[in-house]
């Protein structure tokens, strides 16, 4: 397919972050195939994740089609960029559409990326996730690859005013090795360890982050921060679901 418009956005998010001296550390990058269909499977902490996850691909010269809410295709800005990227409209009333898609890309060799745990985590920890990825990876016959973000979030998150312009953030990508779930294969039990797999390398990324102050907003609280714990954001998360359906 045609690739007018993905190549330029990377071209103009790279300019702008060397700009703003964005630090970033990447690591596993050689885990993404160069070639064939794979799945990369982010954790998902910050409006610009699919950014950034998307960078996690580059090195191995691939782009990156994400499943994304239906209502950032939507809007009058981001609609047209997320088209004419190729990426994948998800509503969530008639999910088969969009998983359709997702499978037809990867059969013809393209990554496909998701976040699977469907929502932004206010507590920096890993929510727990849907099985979709792996029941791709096993209808298509390609790799599961886990990548962890860390320091997204101090740019733009949920509930926190935007803060794009802020310089010398640092910004940790960290890739998994490969999953290779196989059709016929238990589905939970993959779904668990992608799962443990994404905990363990968000918490390397946070370990490792060249800045770690204590009781900041941004950094989890089991590691001496001030965002909400899972219990607490599970609690926010429900009700501003609560909220969004009576509005419909």
């Amino acid at each position: 397919m045609a690739e007018i418009v993905y190549p330029p956005v990377i071209a103009a998010a790279r300019t702008l972050f060397r700009v703003l001296d964005v630090r970033f550390h990447l690591e596993g990058t050689e885990h993404v195939p160069r070639t064939g269909g794979a799945v990369l499977v982010s954790n998902h902490i910050s409006y610009l994740d699919f950014i950034f996850a998307g960078f996690a691909a580059l090195p191995s010269r691939r782009l990156v089609r994400f499943m994304a809410k239906q209502d950032v295709f939507e809007h009058r800005i981001s609609g047209p960029l997320m088209r004419g990227m190729h990426h994948i409209p998800v509503d969530r009333g008639a999910g088969a559409g969009s998983y359709a898609t997702a499978l037809r890309k990867l059969k013809a060799g393209e990554v496909v990326g998701v976040f699977a745990e469907a929502t932004i985590s206010r507590s920096f920890t890993v929510k727990e996730i849907k099985n979709g990825a792996i029941r791709m990876a096993q209808a298509t016959n390609v790799p599961v690859i886990p990548v962890a973000l860390w320091g997204s979030q101090r740019m733009w998150t949920k509930g926190r005013p935007k803060a794009l312009t802020q310089r010398h953030v640092p910004v940790t990508i960290i890739v998994g090795e490969p999953m290779h779930p196989k059709r016929g294969e238990d589905v939970n039990a993959h779904t668990t360890d992608l799962h443990d797999r994404l905990t363990a390398l968000v918490d390397r990324a946070q370990r490792t982050y060249p800045e770690i102050p204590p009781g900041v907003w941004w950094q989890p609280a089991h590691l001496g921060g001030t965002a909400p714990t899972p219990e607490e954001a599970a609690a926010m998360d429900a009700a501003e679901a609560e909220a969004r359906a009576k509005k419909e």
